[in-house]
């Protein structure tokens, strides 16, 4: 055990005699909690953890029924706090002092606090996240896609795929020069941007070969050569790249598209002190690691890649030099109106000939 982290964890003991519960209730997605780590958490602070494993649609329901009642924490997506909060009341503001914020990504804890705060008050920091950019082989591809709308190059047509969906909508208009997410509270102005998109995405069919419907039928289509540059997600193009050394994922110069699942306080949670106990704990570097390993994506802790295993490690470095963590677009709540404005752009995209 490392110095770090001994201190830490002799911190985290000090807080079993907080006076309050000392069973931490966890609501949160697969990996995220492995045994390993619950098991560490559990022997260095004399707590119990009692993890219930769901997703953001299972999350938010559980938590409605409730008033927020029957978890001590939980880990929904960030664009599922703000809704939620200012229609139902099921989180209470987070004590950010409380959290030992150096173990955390700077840019990411900024973005995640910003993104979640309501009234003044901060609901969410953030936990493991993923991106959507571009996976390509980058011996055919490399010296001309370099943003969304390369796939545009009449040098890859024929060889393109991305999805008729949202992400392909906002990473374009990002790469034509456009902020959508500035535009969320501006619905005319959205819709201009995304009118320029529906132009460009018409303008690009003849270089897609196909729009890609699920993930196994895109890594087939990259795999077999039939495409050669695509909008995807970062592990796919890393899973990709253990078959065929020049194939990975990129970070589009104009920002890959990021998502992230926070840490929030139910509103009727019982144990404050061991939830941010927890927090601190999982956001190690070494902890990190662990759960890097278990759930496949990567945490907002600074300098928890050191610790992943080797090849993931070098994966992720050469796909996200700081530079482009810190460019990293993170998806804000989608105000009312505006899905359908996308549903129309999409659908016309889809019928021009």
């Amino acid at each position: 055990m490392t110095r770090t982290l001994l201190l830490t964890s002799t911190l985290l003991a000090g807080l079993a005699t907080a006076g309050q519960a000392d069973t931490l209730r966890l609501l949160t997605w697969g990996g995220y909690a492995p045994d390993d780590v619950v098991e560490m958490f559990e022997e260095q602070t004399g707590h119990t953890v009692e993890v219930t494993k769901s997703n953001n649609e299972e999350m938010i329901a559980k938590l409605r029924a409730t008033g927020g009642g029957g978890f001590d924490l939980a880990q929904p997506s960030q664009d599922r706090i703000m809704g939620p909060q200012q229609e139902f009341g099921i989180y209470k503001p987070m004590d950010v002092s409380k959290l030992n914020k150096d173990l955390f990504i700077p840019s990411m804890l900024q973005a995640t606090m910003k993104n979640t705060t309501v009234d003044g008050e901060v609901y969410g920091v953030p936990h493991v996240w993923g991106t959507s950019g571009l996976v390509m082989n980058t011996a055919e591809a490399g010296d001309v896609v370099k943003d969304y709308d390369d796939l545009c190059d009449p040098a890859v047509a024929g060889k393109v795929s991305y999805r008729l969906k949202r992400p392909t909508l906002i990473g374009f208009a990002f790469a034509m020069g456009e902020d959508p997410f500035a535009a969320y509270d501006d619905e005319e102005k959205y819709k201009e941007i995304m009118e320029k998109v529906e132009a460009k995405l018409i303008e690009c069919k003849a270089n897609v070969k196909t729009y890609w419907g699920g993930g196994d039928e895109l890594m087939n289509l990259v795999r077999s050569g039939e495409v050669t540059a695509a909008m995807a997600w970062d592990t796919g193009g890393w899973k990709l790249n253990d078959d065929n050394s020049d194939i990975t994922f990129v970070a589009p110069e104009s920002g890959a598209l990021g998502w992230i699942d926070t840490f929030v306080l139910p509103a009727k949670g019982q144990a404050d002190d061991v939830a941010y106990a927890w927090i601190n704990f999982v956001m190690q570097p070494e902890i990190a690691a662990k759960i890097t390993a278990a759930a496949g994506n990567f945490t907002a802790s600074a300098g928890a890649d050191q610790y992943a295993e080797d090849s993931l490690k070098a994966k992720y470095q050469a796909s996200f030099p700081q530079e482009a963590i810190d460019n990293i677009k993170w998806y804000p709540p989608v105000p009312a109106g505006l899905e359908a404005i996308e549903g129309s752009v999409l659908d016309r995209v889809q019928a021009a000939q």
